[in-house]
């Protein structure tokens, strides 16, 4: 794109990258923020059939306007800052959350090529990035001066580095095996991955465990249910947004649905062949690569609301132990096995 601004406007190198940067990140943007609309009420709808109900249905044909209805709702309503809060760190703290719910996704490859930045160390940049995520959370607890706040904030603190523990063993197979930080690399790595014709990290054996442990601590890291201890409404209201309204309160809604979205890309990427087709047959690359990642996306999403709507919420200490004594001994083991197979067929034994 920069050298179609260099080329038919005219533009310097400078202007023609910063313009192609900007049409580059709405390109991604303005899509994804439709995608959450739309996909907290496919999220509704999915809850609704499993518990026999109609969920939205009014406004709109099939109720598919419900969404923004609410996000209007929302913007009409009064931002209210409690009277003894740090105003400014309560200001912030969405803000935080909501940005770093985007900026994470310059580096997903969406197709061969297609990608904002193809930068070399992907995989690093995701987990930096989205780690920053508790920042806006911790933030919007402390700086609340309100009990049930401060309170989830400090159980979100501890669940997103227990988990993201865990999820840092798991990507190192993943590393170990594709031989890149790359996340289209890591795509193209899984072309043909198993018997010579599934797409997929995750139809290997060796690897398969490790796609399971990283769904489930996917739904942790985003505190999704069964693991939504930092919203539990019988014990903390509704956890770090108790005190927030109208815009500051929808840029979490937001953040978090676009976080959602972000793990259910990242499971189908890191495991599942992201934009590849599920079997490596020439008729499939006929679907863009994007229709694919979308399936995926899709799949791995209706998969979290199934979640949400048939399992119960856990105990904080049995969180705490799924993490500890399960999810970081197992990631641990395999990590072992990995690079032990991978030694013994791609460098031999020693003589």
């Amino acid at each position: 794109m920069t050298a179609f601004f260099q080329n038919t406007i005219g533009l310097p190198f400078g202007w023609a990258w910063f313009l192609a940067t900007i049409v580059g990140i709405l390109v991604i943007a303005l899509p994804l923020m439709l995608a959450v609309a739309m996909i907290i009420y496919a999220d509704r709808k999915i809850w609704a059939a499993m518990a026999l109900r109609r969920g939205p249905n009014v406004v709109g044909p099939f109720g598919l306007l419900q969404s923004f209805a609410d996000g209007l709702k929302v913007f009409l309503q009064e931002t209210i800052i409690p009277s003894s809060a740090n105003k400014t760190l309560f200001l912030i703290a969405p803000i935080i959350t909501f940005t770093v719910a985007l900026i994470v996704w310059a580096v997903v490859p969406f197709q061969a090529g297609v990608v904002l930045s193809n930068i070399n160390v992907g995989l690093l940049y995701v987990l930096a990035a989205s780690s920053l995520g508790v920042y806006g959370i911790i933030l919007a607890g402390w700086s609340s001066n309100s009990k049930y706040p401060f309170y989830s904030a400090i159980r979100a603190a501890a669940q997103m580095v227990s988990y993201e523990v865990s999820i840092g063993f798991v990507l190192i197979s993943i590393v170990l095996w594709a031989g890149s930080f790359n996340l289209g690399v890591i795509v193209d790595e899984q072309q043909g991955h198993v018997l010579g014709f599934l797409n997929g990290f995750g139809f290997n054996p060796l690897l398969f465990p490790m796609a399971v442990v990283f769904f489930i601590s996917s739904l942790a890291e985003t505190q999704r249910a069964p693991f939504d201890l930092t919203e539990a409404e019988s014990e903390l209201v509704a956890g770090y947004q108790t005190e927030y309204s109208s815009m500051s309160f929808a840029l979490y809604w937001l953040g978090e649905y676009a976080n959602v979205i972000l793990m259910c890309t990242l499971n189908a990427t890191l495991f599942w062949g992201g934009y590849l087709p599920p079997v490596d047959w020439a008729p499939l690359y006929a679907v863009p690569g994007i229709l694919w990642l979308f399936a995926k996306i899709l799949f791995f999403f209706f998969c979290f609301s199934w979640v949400k709507a048939t399992v119960p919420r856990y105990r904080y200490d049995q969180l705490m132990r799924l993490g500890w004594k399960i999810f970081l001994p197992l990631s641990l083991i395999f990590v072992f096995l990995v690079s032990g197979y991978l030694m013994l067929t791609r460098v031999g034994v020693p003589a």
